[in-house]
Formats: structure tokens, sequence, C-alpha cells
């Protein structure tokens, strides 16, 4: 019987016209670039796989910049305990994000067979994971080649990328074929995939990579006002205004609604704090060194965020009353706050539709803004309802990673179990 390396090997490669022509324009990039990579620097060289031998052995880890880097990082930690781990970025802030968690970093190989093939010379990878969106017909060929497991995490396909792919299967479909472990972000994606040549064995179980780090924060004790105090988080120029009448107005009628105004960037507390005064409000701010005693408290601080989530059972995302398109829901989702939100969410346009059709959260304008607050203070059941019914969808959203981590793991024993083998032989 074949073992899993020789069956990896043989898999289909890159084969028709497209792939044809793809291969031998990127040998001629490749042939003219090498020279220039010579005496372009470090980080050129890098790309090419002309800057030295680097040591792994490992997982080859790779995601295109810090985002993809960053939503897979409580992965990409649990991982680098057990194997060496070598992490490719496409760019330099990827590259110098992986190397402050202490691991080996380079730059990616450029998707040209010369350089793909002097890379996997130098890192002789077991496995090779990559983030997201990633496809490169000369790499995946290469390391099929060599037999070595391909997995795939937090994979999207858009069905307009989907159309685009499918004009090109001698492209796609190889590179999909050769995927040992898929795991995708939705069903729409894995629906995608499956129809341009992935294997149907290959699809492991779905995560969310953005919320895994969510997923795992631990909420503090909660503070001893919660239930009557109001979090505004990471607010913008031209949103405190409207949000402070809101406040003075519900407090107008519940004089025991308790405050924290937390901007986007500390360095505006001075112009938060004119805003304040101009009201004619009593407020104490974090940086002079007030803490959860001030009714009114303006958290001009970095750092500590999770403080005031814990202090709080209602919180107003910033970024959401002024079109920059909104903050992340998911944290005061794992602290159990009631999330309210205004109308310019753009960036979690979804998040915000989840939530918000399960009576998580609410959108609210800055005109309704005191009626809801009102609302909530008098009806804390079901601020503290909105609450845990955030942090449970966050938790099912997430998903569990323990089972692809076994998963991959299961692949990394396979291939040095056959690794130690052929040295046998």
């Amino acid at each position: 019987m074949r073992d899993d390396m020789t069956k990896r090997a043989e898999q289909p490669k890159v084969t028709g016209r497209g792939a044809a022509v793809y291969r031998a324009l990127t040998a001629v990039a490749g042939a003219v670039l090498r020279p220039v990579a010579l005496v372009s620097g470090r980080d050129f060289a890098e790309r090419m796989a002309l800057a030295g031998p680097v040591a792994s052995g490992g997982i080859w880890i790779h995601g295109a910049s810090v985002g993809e880097l960053t939503s897979a990082q409580v992965l990409i930690e649990d991982l680098a305990r057990d194997f060496p781990v070598l992490v490719t970025a496409n760019s330099l802030t990827g590259r110098a994000l992986a190397q402050s968690w202490g691991l080996t970093a380079r730059l990616a190989p450029l998707d040209v067979p010369g350089a793909v093939a002097r890379f996997l010379d130098e890192a002789r990878p077991r496995l090779a994971l990559t983030i997201e969106n990633e496809i490169w017909p000369n790499r995946a060929s290469a390391l099929r080649a060599r037999g070595v497991a391909q997995v795939v995490i937090g994979a999207r396909m858009s069905a307009r990328s989907a159309a685009r792919w499918g004009k090109r299967p001698g492209l796609i479909g190889p590179v999909l074929a050769g995927i040992d472990l898929l795991s995708a972000q939705d069903g729409a994606t894995e629906e995608r995939l499956l129809a341009l040549g992935l294997r149907l064995e290959a699809c492991a179980p779905r995560l969310n990579l953005k919320l895994l780090a969510p997923a795992r924060i631990k909420p503090g004790a909660p503070g001893p006002s919660r239930a009557v105090t109001l979090l505004v988080a990471s607010t913008h120029e031209g949103e405190e205004e409207p949000i402070l009448d809101a406040y003075l107005a519900a407090r107008a009628a519940r004089p025991d609604l308790r405050l924290i105004l937390a901007p986007r960037h500390p360095v505006r507390g001075d112009a938060v704090a004119a805003l304040m005064a101009a009201r004619g409000l009593r407020f104490a701010r974090r940086s002079q060194g007030a803490g959860l005693e001030a009714e009114v408290l303006l958290a001009d601080t970095l750092g500590e965020m999770p403080l005031w989530y814990d202090a709080a059972q209602i919180c107003l995302t910033g970024g959401s009353f002024v079109e920059k398109g909104g903050h992340t829901p998911w944290e005061p989702a794992a602290h159990r706050c009631a999330v309210l939100h205004g109308p310019h969410v753009a960036n979690f346009a979804q998040d915000y539709a989840l939530l918000d059709a399960e009576g998580a959260s609410r959108a609210v304008t800055a005109e309704g803004l005191w009626a809801v607050l009102l609302d909530l203070i008098s009806n804390p059941d079901e601020a503290r309802r909105m609450g845990v019914s955030a942090h449970d969808i966050l938790m099912r959203e997430a998903g569990d990673p323990a089972p692809l981590l076994h998963q991959i793991r299961g692949l990394v024993a396979d291939s040095l179990a056959q690794r130690r083998g052929n040295s046998d032989i």
C-alpha cells in the first residue's frame, strides 16, 4: 500500500494551457528578478528566497499581512508550543508582527518556481498552513511534489471570486485537490470551493478566525454599579456631542445613570473633556488617576478597555455615529455587555446584523439613544439578557478550534513518522 506522502506527491499537478502559460511566465519573471534581488537589499532577497538559510523542519504558516496573522494568533501560538513554526507574510508589518510574538518570520517567497523551490529546500516543512485567501499555483504544486501536507484555515471565497476562478479550472482545480484539510469561515465558501475542486474529505470543522481571540476572553468581576453604567467605547470626533446630550436626557429621568466614555484616541482627552465641561457635567479623568468611583469617567488612557467592559452592562460602540465603519461588537459581547450601535457599521455589517436579529444588540439613532438608554436602565433584566445572548452568539459563531488543531497535529505527526520511516530504508 502506498503511504500518505506518496499519495500527496501523486495528486494532480497544475495542468492545462492556462497553467502552462502561468508557469512559463512566472519562470521568466523569476529569472529576471533574481539578479535584481541580489542587489536590492535583504527584504527583496527574502521574497526571492536568496537571503540565506532559515531553520524550520516544522510547520510553515503563511498569512498575507497583519490582519490574517492576528486572526489566527490563537491557533499559531497553540501549534508553536509543540512544533517549530516558521511564519511568512507578504508585508513587512506582517513579518514584524510574527517576530514580536517570538516566532521565526520571513517574507514569503514570490510564486515563481525558483524562489518557491529554494524556500522549500531551506525550510523543509512537514506541513504548510495557509490563512484565508492565498492561492498560489506554483507553491501548491511544489508542496505536492514534495509530499508536504497542505492545510487552509479561515478560507473565504465570495461568489464573484468563485466565478473568476471557475474560468481557470486548470489553475484552481489542482491547487484545491492537493489540500489535505480546509476549514472555511462559512458554508457558502465551503460549497464554492467544493465546486471548484476541493475534495469533500478535506473539509474540516468551520471556524470564524476573527472570533477566536474574543471567545477566549475571561471577563473579570462585574463592577458594583454595572447595572446602571453605560460605556461609550472608542468614540471619534463628532460622536461625543450627541452621545453626551442623549446621556444627559436619560439621566434627567434616571439620576443614577453612570457613564464611562473612552475615546478611540486618548490624545483627544482634552477636547472631550471640554465637551463635557461645556455641558456642565461633573467628571473625572482616568489619566489623572480617577477610577470607577467616578459617576462620570473620561477613560482617556490606553490598554484598560477590559476594565470598562466589566464595569458597564450597556456598551455603545463608537465609530458608528460617524462614517468610520464601526468597531467590533465582539469584545463587549465577550464581557456580556448589551451592545448598542449607530447606523455606520460597514466594517462589521454581518456581525451586527446577526446580533441585531437575535436581540443581542440594538441599532440606535442619536435622536433616539436617550430613550433606549432609559429603557435598558429601567429594565436591567433585559440588559442582562442581551449581554448573555451576545456572549452565547460569540461562542457559537467562533466554533471550537480543538478538533481542527487535533487534525493538524495528526498530519504533522504522520509526516514526522514518514520521514523517520524513509530514513530507515
